[in-house]
């Protein structure tokens, strides 16, 4: 697994008017929490912080928060951002032990859609009805991204979640709860438009 390290700074003010004059020097304030320890108000540098945001691993990894070089492993929980302005207002971190099962969104990837035979096909659209899923594992299991490869993908055919092959050690919660919540992930089917024609004939008799 690929190691991220997040530089922050104790931040010492709080109340939003310490917030407003940290956003103004290019800083943003963050609160880091969880585990046995005590929450910890921190700062950021907002350029740096905006160029790791645009990565998907900045969501869905294992981060190393380092403070002056003592290390905390979290996980981003709540980034909020300005309405129209490049700019991130707050951010709020998780500490995870490596010891303890944790739940995430992870992002799917999905590869070899155009070799499938619903790929070759024409008027064939390859629905993505999901494209992250909730898994439950430990911080060292945690897998950036789940690979969702569609070589075989046939006309008509729909990927349930069931389908998808996880990384040892990783599951997904949410099949447990029955049947009924075993969505779907991707589904191959014509076009609307490819049938339209025939309706608008029949209206016109």
């Amino acid at each position: 697994m690929a190691t991220h390290v997040i530089n922050v700074e104790r931040r010492e003010d709080e109340g939003k008017g310490a917030s407003r004059r940290l956003r103004r020097e290019g800083k943003v304030p963050a609160i880091v929490y969880g585990g046995d320890l005590k929450p910890v108000n921190i700062q950021l540098d907002h350029e740096p912080l905006w160029l790791a945001q645009q990565n998907e691993w900045f969501y869905s990894s294992i981060l190393d928060l380092s403070l002056n070089g003592d290390v905390q492993k979290v996980l981003l929980r709540d980034l909020q951002r300005h309405p129209y302005k490049q700019q991130i207002l707050h951010l709020d971190f998780q500490r995870v032990s490596e010891n303890e099962v944790l739940r995430a969104a992870v992002p799917l990837h999905f590869v070899n859609a155009e070799k499938s035979p619903a790929g070759k096909t024409g008027g064939v659209v390859i629905m993505h009805e999901l494209t992250e899923v909730t898994v439950a594992c430990l911080p060292k299991d945690l897998p950036e991204a789940i690979e969702v490869d569609l070589a075989d993908l046939a006309v008509g055919a729909v990927v349930h979640l069931s389908a998808l092959k996880l990384p040892a050690g990783v599951e997904i919660p949410e099949l447990k709860l029955g049947a009924d919540h075993d969505v779907a992930v991707v589904v191959a089917k014509h076009a609307r438009g490819e049938e339209e024609p025939a309706a608008e004939g029949e209206e016109k008799k």
